[in-house]
């Protein structure tokens, strides 16, 4: 990061602040991902400052955190104070927090008075994930797949949302996962056509499907996984229609990602299988509609799939970065390169509607990775959550 700043520079970055809840209780703390990226230090009221080298003046790096207090550990838990904090995190210097206003005051006096938002140069860095991002991304992954697995294998008509909530969460925690990257969406039957569905209070019926969206949070890093599946364990023919053509369209996504591959064609390879699947299975109407094509030229497609494809997945379950090449003048899509971790995320959504075939009313799929961008391709980091018809009836009881 200091590299990239210009000479004499001073870049400032705070941690997310402690929120009260209501009365004296506060949510769970969580930092802020931007000043975890760059400093491992997870206690609140703290703050970063770089300064660039500039001539013979050295760059340097200072942490502003908290104090020991004895009295407050016995009631918050342990805290670094800046001299613990100067050897366990590598910063040169360290300060109480209460400094930091002199300290700015000193340090700006020689740098230019012109304020520039670090955050698009932070995205840049964090849209690549090194090795130990990776291995730590991976095993996000595979703990909620795990959690996924247990969904299934424990869930049986009769039962509640929040029931089968609670199975993921606590294979999260049963792992070491910190705990969930986002709220979970357990939404059955058509519960599942809304998108960002979180009541989770619902009984899942014989017939249902359960759509599943859930990740844990991994030391910071988060995963995002969907998986359908029928709660009593079979697949009804309509629901296996549609569910084959969101996997289709899934496949042909993940095709799409590759080193040098703009990150559009990904949706655009869904979108295609999609709107021919619309087609062919009578949601929308080949005479009125024409072609798959027209469909997409026409965004017929929206009744049933109106969401993107995937996002990016790092710190942040939406994590930063833009999706398209801002150096360049017309802005075209961004090209995925080795390190990049993304969802790819198809589906298809069937609220009741004059003309659309009755056995498909009120269902909602959707099938969602965690997906690494490699040297020579991708790799699935999501793969071990089952996803083909065969294997998600073999598992369920």
């Amino acid at each position: 990061m200091l590299a990239q700043l210009p000479p004499g520079a001073v870049a400032v970055l705070h941690t997310a602040p402690e929120v009260v809840r209501n009365g004296d209780s506060h949510y769970p703390y969580r930092y802020d991902s931007a000043f975890y990226y760059l400093t491992g230090f997870t206690e609140p009221e703290s703050a970063l400052v770089l300064v660039a080298a500039r001539g013979a003046a050295p760059a340097r790096s200072l942490l502003f955190c908290r104090e020991k207090n004895p009295d407050r550990e016995i009631w918050d838990g342990f805290r670094y104070g800046p001299e613990a904090a100067r050897g366990a995190f590598g910063f040169a210097e360290a300060y109480p927090i209460e400094d930091l206003d002199g300290a700015l005051a000193q340090l700006r006096a020689g740098a230019e008075a012109e304020p520039v938002d670090l955050l698009p140069l932070l995205a840049d860095m964090r849209l690549l994930k090194d090795d130990s991002e990776q291995a730590t991304m991976q095993r996000a992954a595979t703990i909620s797949a795990l959690a996924h697995v247990r969904a299934m294998q424990h869930a049986h008509a009769g039962m509640h949302e929040y029931e089968i909530e609670a199975e993921l969460l606590y294979e999260f925690r049963r792992h070491g996962a910190q705990g969930q990257a986002y709220p979970p969406i357990v939404a059955a039957g058509a519960n599942a056509c809304v998108l960002h569905y979180s009541a989770n209070n619902a009984l899942a019926r014989d017939g249902d499907l359960v759509l599943i969206d859930a990740g844990c949070e991994l030391d910071g890093y988060a995963s995002d996984i969907t998986r359908t599946w029928p709660v009593n364990g079979r697949f009804t023919a309509p629901q296996r229609q549609l569910y084959e053509l969101v996997l289709a369209a899934q496949s042909a996504a993940l095709g799409a990602v590759a080193p040098g591959r703009p990150y559009a064609g990904i949706h655009a390879a869904a979108l295609s299988v999609l709107a021919q699947g619309m087609l062919d299975l009578g949601l929308l109407d080949k005479n009125t509609c024409g072609s798959a094509a027209d469909v997409i030229a026409d965004k017929r497609h929206l009744q049933f799939y109106m969401h993107g494809t995937g996002h990016w997945l790092g710190l942040d379950v939406h994590d930063v970065g833009t999706y398209r090449d801002l150096s360049v003048a017309d802005h075209p899509s961004r090209a995925l390169q080795a390190g990049m971790v993304l969802t790819v995320e198809p589906g298809i959504y069937v609220r009741p509607a004059a003309g659309v075939p009755e056995q498909f009313w009120n269902t909602g799929i959707r099938i969602e990775d965690d997906v690494l961008v490699t040297a020579t391709g991708h790799t699935v980091l999501s793969a071990a959550a089952p996803k083909s018809v065969a294997d998600i009836e073999k598992l369920m009881p």
